[in-house]
Order: structure tokens, then sequence, then C-alpha cells
């Protein structure tokens, strides 16, 4: 995730700068926190936040038990991730059920936010909470906006209601009668956005509040925009009263300065991020979390989530007799990949090992590489992934022919191959670690 990479980096050369000093004076702790306000305010954070989150590390920082503690590098650092929980909203805000089904959910928010995307993804995470969800089309104005959500709808296997061109207010009234009439238990409305904020929408959104019992008023917001999400986010919410934020975009090239700003401003907590384009790439914001991948700490806990969504009980029994019987193929060989892949890939995996991030760069992890690597396993036969000692240089030529790479490559491959598989008999043997196949 590009989300905070650079933040991140000038963290942890400040802090590194604080541990080699050992013991702290005030004046040494007010200079990294100088550093600290200037890495921010580089990142996009809001200027009256920056300077708030400074004053109260700053405050905690210089109190005597700081300085004169055994660590007060590590005594500040500690300060510091506390005080990120804090101004990202301290826990996870779950959405709201309204008692009386069905919940409805309204999505705002500017146009190209990737709101109506965000409705399909919404109902995939809703799926996989045991939820029944219903997609209400309420952009009338929008070329093609009702059959986009149609097809987003169609991919996350949900039906969506829709009334044409006719009066949104209508349509909202008679999509929750309709959910309530055919069992669903949440309603998740797509409304219509702006290129900009003007009253017409505003008024719109209000009357729909009005007309129908609204449980979540979410704003989707770009990450990319940076300091333009959180003014959007101010705006709409002055006006609607919102319930909670949604970040898209948070897998670009993004500083991160809406992500940290969006609370201290709004008063409305984050409650999901979206992290790629997929309808599976939606996940509930955890202040906690973030705030460790923002200083290197990594995200553990997410990695252990992503895992278990991926890999079944019944995949790790498998691969664990394979271990145990020294069994494994290049057909076992290419899953490894698929369920890398399924987690996010191996950079969105980097990021959440702690320090991962600051020892393995981002142009050292070949993405690409691993596409070609799959590709070379899938053009062998059955036969040959299950034994790669048959493959001799004439069939090493039609393998490169047929996934459009080299024999060095091929032979690359097999000799990592071999190594993966003399790491597991010693991991077998208790003598030694195994090695993911993407540690070429």
């Amino acid at each position: 995730m590009a989300l905070f990479a650079s933040l991140s980096e000038r963290l942890n050369h400040i802090f590194s700068k604080l541990t080699k000093r050992g013991k702290l004076t005030e004046l040494e702790i007010k200079t990294a926190m100088r550093e600290v306000r200037i890495a921010l305010l580089e990142a996009d954070v809001n200027i009256r936040v920056a300077k708030d989150f400074i004053a109260r590390v700053s405050e905690k920082a210089v109190g005597q038990d700081i300085l004169q503690s055994l660590n007060p590098s590590q005594q500040v650092i500690k300060i510091v991730n506390e005080e990120l929980i804090a101004l990202m909203g301290s826990t996870n805000a779950k959405l709201e059920v309204n008692p009386k089904p069905p919940t409805v959910i309204m999505m705002c928010g500017l146009q190209g936010a990737g709101k109506t995307t965000l409705c399909g993804k919404l109902a995939v995470l809703l799926k996989k909470q045991g939820k029944r969800p219903l997609l209400v089309a309420g952009d009338i104005y929008r070329p093609a906006a009702i059959h986009q959500l149609q097809v987003v709808g169609g991919q996350a296997g949900t039906e969506v209601f829709e009334r044409g061109t006719q009066d949104p207010v209508k349509t909202a009234k008679e999509g929750v009668e309709y959910a309530r009439k055919m069992g669903y238990d949440t309603v998740v409305l797509d409304t219509a956005g702006r290129l900009q904020i003007d009253e017409t929408l505003m008024r719109e959104l209000e009357n729909v509040k009005k007309q129908v019992d609204v449980t979540e008023t979410l704003l989707v917001v770009d990450a990319m925009t940076g300091q333009e999400a959180v003014n959007v986010a101010k705006t709409f919410n002055d006006r609607l009263e919102i319930t909670g934020v949604v970040l898209t975009k948070l897998d670009g090239d993004t500083r991160g300065g809406a992500c940290l700003s969006v609370k201290a401003v709004t008063g409305k907590p984050i409650k999901f991020i979206g992290v790629g384009e997929k309808l599976t790439d939606l996940e509930p914001f955890y202040p906690d979390r973030m705030a460790s991948r923002i200083l290197g700490m990594g995200d553990v806990l997410s990695l252990i989530e992503k895992a278990q969504q991926a890999i079944t009980e019944a995949d790790a029994k498998k691969m664990e007799k394979k271990i145990r019987e020294n069994s494994f193929t290049l057909s076992d060989y290419l899953e490894q990949f698929e369920m890398m892949k399924k987690m996010g890939g191996v950079s969105a995996l980097m990021g959440m090992l702690p320090g991962a991030k600051l020892k393995i760069r981002e142009e050292d992890i070949d993405e690409k590489k691993i596409e070609r690597t799959r590709a070379i396993i899938l053009s062998m036969t059955p036969k040959e992934r299950e034994n790669p000692a048959i493959i001799n240089s004439s069939r090493k030529k039609r393998i490169a022919q047929g996934s459009g790479t080299q024999i060095q490559e091929i032979n690359q491959l097999l000799r990592q191959f071999d190594q993966t598989r003399q790491l597991m008999k010693q991991m077998k043997g208790g003598k030694g670690k195994f090695r993911l196949p993407f540690n070429g």
C-alpha cells in the first residue's frame, strides 16, 4: 500500500535519531516534534490538526517521567502511536443496525469518488457478515449510472432496485418499501454526485433523509484529493450530519492527509477504506492498525485476517501434509501464488509486516516477475509439474515459447523450487523455516 509510505519513512528517520541518543533533553524532543510537524504537513494533514497533534504529544513527551525513564525515545514513540490512534478515532466504528429492518445506508459524495462501485463493495462485505442487502439506484443524472450499479450488483450477486429517471426521493421510498416486503435486511442507497458541491445536490439528499428513515449516512471521499477531501467532508457534514466516512483509493499514491485529518475536522469516524479495484477490496477501518502501519510496526492482525479469508483450514491441512510427506509439487507452488494474489499481492503483504517496509523497497518487489513465474508453471504439463526432473532442454524450449519467457527464467524457477523443497525438508526436521515462494 503506497499510503503513508513517505510519512512512515520520515517518521522512522526522525525517531531513529532519537533512539541513538539514549537519554533525551527537552530541547531534543521539541526539535524532533518540529520535524514531525513538517512531515505531517507534507503528508497533506490539515494545518490545525497537525498543530494540535504536536502540542498534545509535546506536552506528554517533555514530562519528567519520560525524560528520566530508562528508554525515553521508546516512550516518545509510544505517545506518538497513542495520539495517532486517538486522532483517527480510537476504535473501529461499526455500522449501526436498525432494530426494525431494513437498515438504510445512504451513500453520498462527489462524482468520481467511486461511490457506485463502493455500493457493490459494501454489498459483498455485508453478505459476508450474513446480511441480505438490496442496492437502490438513486442517481438519475449521470449517464449510465443505473446501468453501472446493475453491473456492480450482478458482480456482487445482489439485486438492484431501480425506477429509471423518476424522482430519486420517490425511488428511495419505494426501494425501502420493496426491501421490507421482500425480506431484505439492509438497503444500500446510491445517490447522485456532482463534480462540485452545489445547492441542488444538497437539497435532494436532505429530502431523501426527510422522507426515508436513514440509519447511516456515509460520505465517500477520494483519499487522493488530500485536503480537498477534508473540506468536502466538512461541507457534507454541516448540511447532512453524516455518520461516517469511507475513504477510497487508498491503494493509490496518496500522502494520507485525509485519513489523519477527517475525524478531527468533522468529528465523524472513518468506517471503511477502499484498498483496490476488486469488489472484495473494502476493509473496516481500525485506527490502531493504521497507526502501526504509519510507524512501521506493521499490521499483523489485518494480515492474519486476509490469510484466513484466502486460506481455508482444508488448504492449511493439505499443505501441512505435503510438507510432512515431502510431496510438494510445482502445482502446489502455483497455489501459493494464487493465495498471495487473493491476499492482495506481495506489496500489500509486505506493508503489513513489521519493519518490512523499511527493509524492502517497493522497486525490489517485482510483481511482473511473479506473473511470469505463474505463466511458466501454467505452460507445463501436469506430469512436468508433478515431476520437474523430467524437464529437459526441449521441454524448456516449449515452456518458454508457451509462457513468453526465456529458458534462463525457467532454470531460475526450477532452482528456486528445488531450494524451497530442501528448506521444507529441513523444516520437517525442525532445522529451519519455510521460505515463501516470492523470496527469490
